[in-house]
């Protein structure tokens, strides 16, 4: 069953997500808003928006469930190898607005992009409130790679990621994942499958355990991410998870 939320105030929340469809994989509401309140009930719930140019809004809690544990996190060869060359270098909340805009950009020849403006403004407001993060990768002071996503108690909800250089978005996820050890987040939820994130050690789950996992650790204590300056990215070799070795 599809629900249509337009004309549905921010904090009215959303159906369960057990009423998404099967066909296609997730689909529960239509419409409503980009609002603060609305995207913070929606990802409280295991529901993120996704939507083309032209489509109402449409929100999605698709089963299975695309996780990573942070304890799970692989490095492979190529990327240690990455890592240990030390001509990268990694932030944490230095350049949101740079992060989704390139996560934004067309990457391939029929061009188009799902972070249409009005999400693109909806959140940097959330980053602005203290709830929307990015991770930054850098060469020689150029943006090279980065992710951007949701943190809500021990849970981040990773939304996009980008890469300009080899293996660039797969050290945002290393410096991600390390964060999570520290933070700490228990889970880092991925959405879909995909064979780059199934590479660095995220798996499928069913909506039980997602939805288990996910109120378990949204009520939970975290401290908040705040700015980390830039270092040297080789400085995640001594930080893998044990999962990654």
């Amino acid at each position: 069953m599809i629900f249509d939320l337009d004309g549905t105030p921010a904090d009215i929340g959303f159906p369960d997500t057990y009423l998404a469809e099967t066909e296609p994989n997730g689909l529960l509401a239509i419409g409503g808003d980009l609002s603060k309140e609305r995207l913070l009930s929606a990802y409280r719930h295991g529901i993120f928006p996704w939507y083309s140019p032209g489509q109402p809004i449409l929100w999605w809690s698709p089963a299975p469930r695309m996780v990573l544990y942070p304890g799970e996190f692989h490095v492979s060869r190529s990327l240690r190898r990455t890592l240990r060359r030390g001509a990268l270098r990694i932030s944490v909340n230095q350049a949101f607005a740079e992060v989704i805009k390139a996560c934004a950009a067309p990457r391939d020849l029929v061009g188009g992009s799902w972070l249409l403006p009005e999400m693109i403004a909806s959140y940097v407001r959330l980053h602005e409130a203290g709830y929307a993060h990015s991770i930054e990768v850098w060469e020689n002071h150029r943006l090279v790679g980065g992710l951007y996503g949701i943190a809500l108690g021990r849970v981040f909800f990773g939304e996009s990621m980008f890469s300009r250089r080899t293996d660039a978005s797969k050290v945002a996820m290393a410096q991600l994942a390390e964060l999570a050890l520290s933070q700490p987040f228990d889970l880092i939820d991925c959405q879909v499958y995909t064979e780059h994130l199934s590479s660095l050690g995220a798996r499928e789950i069913s909506r039980d355990d997602f939805l288990l996992a996910l109120y378990r650790g949204i009520d939970a204590e975290s401290r908040p991410l705040g700015i980390l300056p830039m270092r040297p990215a080789s400085d995640l070799v001594t930080a893998v998870p044990a999962g990654g070795q």
